[in-house]
């Protein structure tokens, strides 16, 4: 079961409201949706958690670029809305076949290549597309840093995220009402 909320910073503080994240397909739907909700082109968060597994954050400013932090790359992206923010972060959904390594025929004897034998296993998961997924966070550990929660205490959030995240940049009083 996932939560969605968007912030929206104002004049005169936050507006919370929950979302509902059906017609999200893309990064670039989800970033429409917070586009829609700013006011005079300010800051919108959006946020999104899967019952305890993990949460994201995407900060989007007016027609820049949106910032993305995601609390377990793994745990996401075995859900359909946490894979839409993985795959952008760890570029999984490059349609670019220039970019994919796979239309090189590479040996492995290339100059920089390990030797097979002594791989260790990485920490993480395999994607849906079959890459590694790291287990832990990913993203811009800066994300909110401005707004008054550090890099460190955004990576020791688990559960309530939300609260704490609402808390800090100002906004638990408007976030209950949509809790």
């Amino acid at each position: 079961m996932y939560f969605a909320a968007l912030l929206a910073r104002t004049q005169d503080g936050w507006q919370a409201s929950d979302t509902e994240l059906d017609d999200v397909e893309t990064l670039s739907d989800l970033t429409d949706l917070a586009r829609e909700a700013s006011v005079d082109e300010d800051t919108v968060l959006v946020y999104i958690e899967q019952e305890d597994a993990w949460f994201g954050v995407v900060r989007v400013e007016g027609e820049e670029d949106p910032r993305i932090y995601v609390s377990d790359a793994a745990a996401a992206a075995r859900s359909s809305y946490g894979e839409i923010l993985t795959n952008e972060l760890l570029g999984g959904d490059d349609d670019d076949p220039a970019d994919d390594l796979d239309t090189l025929d590479l040996d492995g004897t290339e100059d920089g290549e390990p030797d097979g034998d002594d791989e260790e296993e990485a920490d993480g998961e395999l994607g849906p597309g079959g890459e590694l997924v790291p287990a832990g966070p990913v993203g811009d550990r800066d994300i909110l840093m401005d707004l008054g929660l550090s890099e460190k205490e955004l990576l020791a959030l688990d559960t309530d995220a939300l609260l704490v995240i609402a808390d800090a940049v100002g906004a638990a009083d408007v976030l209950e009402t949509v809790r």
